[in-house]
């Protein structure tokens, strides 16, 4: 009897060490590093109204035939405003087409944000209800993706791209998907 009581008192103990143990573990883990399914599969159709051009339309296949950035953004997005000059340096060093898809954003807001800071796009297509970012698996504004010449996602960064993950993770890779053409 007295064996079960000391038991009694142990469960609660245990769950606690438990718990806390499972919260340090997820405390350690890098927020940014959130796994995609999409990795090495073809990247999700879309086809969406040209910001810039409402009665044409971007579609994933305008990206086939070279290794290409997929830039999820928004107007209202402090993430995006953070990247921009390094995606309008991508842009005038030709290393890679940028593509973009405008989410959950206003078109009028979206056009005037370009014009003010730079369009380092080669197309946006906007995806104001996020058909597209569900599709994609988009957490949140910024996200990019590698798509490789073949339409494949081969790469997925979420929150704003530095230098040191364009130079670090990104070139490396672009460089070996453009030698595979």
């Amino acid at each position: 009897m007295f064996f079960i009581k000391k038991i009694k008192f142990f469960i609660p103990v245990f769950l606690f060490v438990g718990l806390v143990l499972v919260f340090a573990i997820g405390l350690d883990r890098d927020p940014g590093e959130v796994p995609s399914v999409f990795i090495d599969k073809p990247a999700p159709s879309f086809n969406l109204p040209k910001l810039l051009a409402p009665k044409e339309q971007l579609k994933n296949t305008d990206m086939l035939g070279q290794v290409s950035l997929l830039n999820i953004w928004g107007s209202w997005c402090v993430g995006c405003a953070q990247e921009h000059e390094l995606l309008m340096m991508i842009a005038r060093e030709g290393v890679v087409p940028i593509y973009g898809i405008n989410w959950k954003d206003d078109r009028s807001d979206a056009i005037s944000w370009l014009n003010r800071f730079g369009n380092p796009y080669k197309s946006v297509g906007v995806d104001r209800n996020n058909y597209t970012g569900i599709d994609y698996g988009v957490y949140g504004a910024p996200e990019t993706f590698i798509i490789d010449s073949v339409g494949f996602i081969r790469y997925k960064h979420i929150g704003p791209l530095t230098r040191d993950i364009w130079f670090d993770e990104f070139v490396p890779l672009i460089e070996s998907l453009k030698a595979e053409i």
